[in-house]
């Protein structure tokens, strides 16, 4: 079994935000893995199927960013997940726009919603770091978060999201660094 975790904050003039890139991802994830409806359960918003042979439950936290620890240990301790069966999808200003880097573990690097999922299930889970750039020097980091992909943006991040879904097998069989290197170069 494993639990797939896109974050994002739930608000419409969010939608289209950087921040919310891990939303889109499970999303897409959601609509090409025909898993079920989005229901509302865990203070999230949860799918279930099967992706290759493997149980999935995917889930958009709904408690906003700073607050995804609570809805993810809700859910692993009702269905009785372990965290490294966790899988979450987030937005990396430190990771260069359009690129990807899954890895195992490590710090929060100042992203609020990694820290509450640290504080709730520890740190043994797998991130699905997606670059979305640093500001220029007039934005802040909030302000660039907090807004949308310009049109080439959201023509690059649905080409990420294509070579995310295509390499679906390879991410859920956790092979991190291959799942990387496959998605950087497709």
């Amino acid at each position: 079994m494993l639990l797939l975790v896109g974050l994002g904050n739930p608000t419409p003039n969010s939608e289209n935000n950087r921040h919310n890139v891990g939303f889109k991802m499970v999303d897409a994830i959601n609509k090409e893995f025909k898993l079920s409806k989005q229901k509302p359960k865990f203070k999230g918003l949860l799918t279930t199927g099967i992706i290759g042979e493997k149980k999935i439950y995917a889930i958009k936290p709904l408690t906003f960013m700073n607050n995804s620890g609570i809805c993810i240990r809700e859910l692993l301790e009702y269905f009785k997940i372990d965290a490294e069966n966790v899988i979450v999808f987030h937005d990396d200003l430190d990771v260069e726009f359009g690129k990807i880097k899954a890895k195992f573990g490590g710090s929060s690097a100042g992203h609020n919603g990694i820290a509450s999922i640290d504080k709730f299930i520890g740190k043994d889970y797998s991130r699905v770091r997606i670059g979305i750039g640093k500001p220029d020097k007039k934005i802040s980091t909030s302000d660039h978060v907090l807004n949308d992909f310009n049109e080439e943006e959201k023509e690059h991040v649905e080409k990420i999201t294509s070579s995310v879904i295509k390499s679906m097998s390879i991410l859920i069989d956790k092979k991190l660094d291959l799942f990387s290197s496959t998605v950087n170069n497709n």
